[in-house]
């Protein structure tokens, strides 16, 4: 059994064990300075660890696109995430559908392509493979308006949603709009569920939507984004980074990436603490200003990140 298996199993154990927990004992969270700063030290730490190889990827780029100034990547980077800054501050609402729809794509490509890749069924369907990803991506961006609807849309408000937007997520709205992404989940999962039938180790990672839809159902939207975010996602992400550093030996790769990753893990961990003090000092309270951060901040490091990858994968086909 492989190690991402393991960790499978691992989750759906937990997760099963929290929701009955909550169910029988009746156990509720509000969020509070505390746990928002909880969730916000696992972000800035965990979950943006497994992007901060992007340096070593960026390298490559570079080396494959024949520049020699590692330079141009940091500039190239750095600007693009401030241009979504400046683009969501400009224009929050199409910032937010455009980072949402993203979203959906990259989680559910990094969470399931480590699965479907090796797949013999997937290869026969390969044009169905960004359907799949963009419905397994959707189930954790809907979860949360299902489940906590209220707090969901403060967080939707919060980010500079105008009105017009916030009225399709409300809860007297939500089941008569959006039925429809409801069935494209669906549909993504029974596709899934096919490719994955006859192989018992990727049959496994198809019910992972269980602990998602536990996550979102028994905990407030933050901490279940922050579990998922940081111990699912990217945990998977950091295992394939594992082994590319190190194919051979585990424990090797994992030693060099902790310590290749901890520059930029670090330098982003401190961008992200002074925007929040600089958020509480001149417009919001802290919880409000941890919020904004954590989702516009991984907005501006997603989108520089998938195009990356997007990148490299397009130039090696080439070569």
């Amino acid at each position: 059994m492989s190690l991402l298996e393991k960790h499978s199993i691992s989750v759906q154990i937990f997760t099963w064990i929290l929701g009955i927990l909550f169910l029988f004992l009746n156990i509720s969270f509000q969020l509070n300075n505390l746990i928002n700063l909880i969730c916000f030290f696992f972000i800035i730490t965990f979950g943006i660890s497994h992007g901060a190889l992007d340096n070593l990827k960026g390298k490559q780029l570079i080396n494959i696109m024949g520049f020699k100034n590692i330079f141009l990547f940091y500039i190239s980077y750095l600007a693009m995430s401030l241009l979504v800054i400046l683009s969501w501050i400009l224009f929050p609402t199409i910032s937010l559908i455009i980072f949402l729809i993203v979203a959906c794509y990259h989680f559910g490509e990094e969470d399931t392509a480590f699965v479907l890749e090796k797949n013999k069924n997937f290869k026969k369907f390969k044009k169905l493979k960004n359907f799949v990803y963009f419905s397994k991506g959707l189930l954790i961006i809907i979860s949360p308006l299902y489940f906590h609807n209220e707090e969901t849309v403060l967080i939707f408000k919060l980010l500079g949603a105008n009105s017009l937007f916030i009225s399709r997520f409300v809860d007297d709205m939500i089941w008569e709009y959006h039925k429809i992404l409801i069935w494209v989940i669906v549909i993504g999962y029974i596709i899934c569920f096919y490719m994955s039938f006859n192989k018992k180790g990727d049959l496994l990672h198809f019910f992972d939507f269980i602990p998602i839809i536990i996550l979102n159902s028994v905990l407030p939207p933050l901490m279940a984004f922050t579990i998922y975010f940081c111990f699912i996602h990217s945990f998977r992400h950091s295992v394939s980074l594992i082994k590319f550093l190190d194919s051979k030996n585990f424990v090797n790769g994992l030693k060099l990436f902790i310590i290749k990753s901890f520059p930029l893990t670090l330098i982003t961990a401190v961008l992200f603490i002074l925007s929040v003090y600089f958020l509480m000092n001149y417009y919001y309270v802290l919880n409000d200003a941890i919020l904004r951060v954590i989702f516009i901040g991984l907005a501006s490091l997603t989108f520089p990140h998938i195009l990356l990858e997007y990148l490299i994968d397009k130039y090696e086909k080439r070569s």
